[in-house]
C-alpha cells in the first residue's frame, strides 16, 4: 500500500481499475450464497479483532472502547447480518402489475450491480462508515475501490491490512494517501461513486462524477437542529442530547448542531444538560479533562478550527454555561454549552463538527421553524415534544434527511430506515436495502405475449386506427 505521505500511485490505480473492469462480469454473476460467503469473511474478521479495532480508534480519536463497540463495531455487524438475512430476497426479480394497455405482456424489475464503484470514506467514524458502505456494495455484486481517510491513519492501516487479507484487489482494493490520491481515483470512469464527507468536497466529487456521468451517493452534513417545545420531558431530552452531541467529541455528521428551546423551558434544559455533562464526564473541568469516556479532536487543524469558532463566539458576547476549556497539545475541547448568542454568530452559520452546542430560545413555534428553514436542509432534525400537533407542524414545515422524535442519532442505527441527506446535506440513501439499491441498477424487463394490442395502433393511421387511438386516450 502507498503510505499516506506520498503522492498517488497512478500506475496502481490504472492497473486495479482495469483488473476490476475485467473481473466485474464474474463478480456480478455471483449468487446470493457466494455473496454471503464474502460477507461472512468480513463478519468473522470483525468479531475476532475487537481489540485491534479498539486500539486503532483510540490512537486516532481517543475513542473509548465501549463507544467504539456501540458506534463502530455494532453498526457494521448489524449491517452484515441484516444483509445476509435478506440478500436473496433483495436480489430476486420482482413482477410488476400489468396495466390495461400492457395486459398481454409480462413485466418485471431485476437489480443488477452498477459495476466498478468507488467508495470515499471520512475520518470521524473510520471503521463503520467504510465497512457499512462496503457491505452494501459487495451485497449488490460490485467490484470496489475503497479510498480511506489519511486523517485517521491507524484505522486506515488496520482496514487496509484487513481487506488485503480477505479479498483480491481485482474485487476489493484499498487506497490510502491524501486528497491527491482521491483526485486521481476520481479521474477514472467509475460506474458509481459513494462519498461521505463535507459539503464542499461533495461538490468536487459531484463535478468529477459528471465528467463520466457516474451515478453518485453523497452523504454530507450540515447544521442539524433540535427543537425542544414546552411539552417535552426536559430531563429525558437533556440526557439524550448530551449523549448525542458529545459522542465522538462532537465529530458526528448527525450530531445536534444547535438547539432551539421554548422560552418557558430553555433555562431548565440548559441547567439539566450541564448537570448531565457533570454526571457523564466529571463534576469539574479537571475531571472532565481526564475522563476515560470522552474522546479527542482528530487533528491539530480540526481543533484549531473548532477553537476559533468558540473564541469568536465568546468574544461576540456568548457565554459558556459549562465548558469552554481548550488544550491544543492534547487535542481537547471540553464539552461546551453556549448561551446568549448573537444572531450572526459563526457557530450558528457554520457546521461545528465539534463539542460545542449553542442553545437558542423561541416564543412562537413558527419563529423557530423560520430559523431552521432559512438555512440549508440538514442531514438530521430532532424534535423533543409530547404535543402531537406541534410534532406534525414541525415535520410538515421542514425538510431534512432524517428525523428523530424524542431521541437523537439513533435513526442511523436502524437497518430498515434509509440514511441520507437532501440537497446540501446529500443525495441518495444508504443502509440495509437502501444501500443495496444505491449500488444496484434496477433493470426493467418486458416480455410480450402472442397477442399484442398495441399493434392495432401502428401506422398507417387510417380512420379505424384513429378511432382506436381516441378510444385508447379515453380508456387506457
Amino acid at each position: 500500500m502507498p503510505s499516506a505521505n506520498k503522492g498517488p500511485d497512478k500506475d496502481r490505480i490504472l492497473r486495479v481499475f482495469a483488473a476490476q473492469r475485467a473481473k466485474q462480469p464474474a463478480v456480478a454473476a455471483g449468487t446470493a450464497k457466494q455473496r454471503k460467503l464474502k460477507l461472512d469473511l468480513l463478519l468473522r474478521w470483525v468479531d475476532s479483532h475487537h481489540a485491534d479495532i479498539h486500539a486503532a480508534l483510540h490512537a486516532d480519536l481517543r475513542k473509548p472502547a465501549s463507544e467504539a463497540d456501540l458506534t463502530e463495531i455494532l453498526p457494521v455487524t448489524t449491517e452484515i447480518k441484516h444483509a445476509r438475512r435478506h440478500l436473496a430476497r433483495w436480489m430476486r426479480a420482482k413482477r410488476v402489475a400489468p396495466t390495461l394497455a400492457m395486459v398481454s405482456a409480462r413485466a418485471w424489475v431485476r437489480p443488477e450491480p452498477r459495476g466498478v464503484v468507488l467508495i470515499i470514506t471520512p475520518w470521524n467514524f473510520p471503521f463503520t462508515l467504510a465497512l457499512s458502505a462496503l457491505v452494501s456494495a459487495i451485497a449488490a455484486g460490485n467490484c470496489v475501490c475503497l479510498k480511506l481517510s489519511e486523517i485517521s491513519p491507524h484505522s486506515a492501516r488496520l482496514l487496509a491490512g484487513m481487506l488485503g487479507e480477505l479479498f483480491a484487489e481485482d474485487e476489493v482494493a484499498v487506497f490510502e494517501g491524501d486528497h491527491l490520491t482521491a483526485e486521481e481515483l476520481l479521474r477514472q470512469p467509475f460506474d458509481h461513486i459513494f462519498f461521505t464527507g463535507g459539503t464542499s468536497k461533495g461538490r468536487l466529487v459531484m463535478r468529477a462524477a459528471a465528467e463520466h456521468l457516474s451515478t453518485i451517493t453523497l452523504e454530507l452534513g450540515g447544521k442539524s437542529p433540535v427543537i425542544v417545545d414546552e411539552s417535552a420531558d426536559i430531563v429525558d431530552a437533556a440526557k439524550k442530547l448530551v449523549w448525542a452531541k458529545f459522542l465522538n467529541a462532537g465529530q458526528t455528521c448527525i450530531a445536534p448542531d444547535y438547539v432551539i428551546a421554548h422560552v418557558s423551558v430553555v433555562g431548565k434544559l440548559v441547567w439539566q444538560m450541564g448537570e448531565m455533562i457533570r454526571k457523564t464526564y466529571g463534576a469539574d473541568p479537571a475531571a472532565r479533562r481526564n475522563s476515560p469516556d470522552y474522546g479527542r479532536i482528530v487533528s491539530a487543524a480540526h481543533l484549531a478550527r473548532c477553537a476559533q469558532l468558540l473564541t469568536a463566539s465568546l468574544k461576540n458576547g456568548a457565554r459558556a454555561h459549562i465548558g469552554g476549556e481548550v488544550d491544543a497539545a492534547d487535542r481537547y475541547i471540553a464539552p461546551t454549552i453556549l448561551v446568549e448568542l448573537a444572531e450572526d454568530d459563526a457557530v450558528l452559520t457554520e457546521e461545528i463538527f465539534g463539542p460545542i452546542l449553542p442553545v437558542l430560545s423561541y416564543t412562537l413555534l413558527p419563529d423557530a421553524l423560520q430559523k431552521i428553514n432559512q438555512r440549508s436542509k440538514p442531514l438530521a432534525l430532532y424534535i423533543f415534544s409530547r404535543n402531537r400537533h406541534n410534532i406534525e407542524q414541525i415535520t410538515a414545515s421542514t425538510s431534512a434527511g432524517g428525523t428523530c422524535i424524542n431521541d437523537a442519532v439513533l435513526h442511523f442505527m436502524h437497518p430498515n430506515l434509509p440514511f441520507g441527506g437532501v440537497n446540501h446535506s446529500g443525495t441518495g440513501s444508504a443502509h440495509g436495502v437502501y444501500g443495496f439499491r444505491a449500488f444496484s441498477h434496477e433493470r426493467a424487463f418486458l416480455r410480450q405475449g402472442p397477442l399484442a394490442p398495441m399493434k392495432l395502433l401502428f401506422p398507417p393511421y387510417t380512420a379505424a386506427v384513429r378511432r382506436l387511438v381516441k378510444l385508447a386516450l379515453r380508456w387506457l
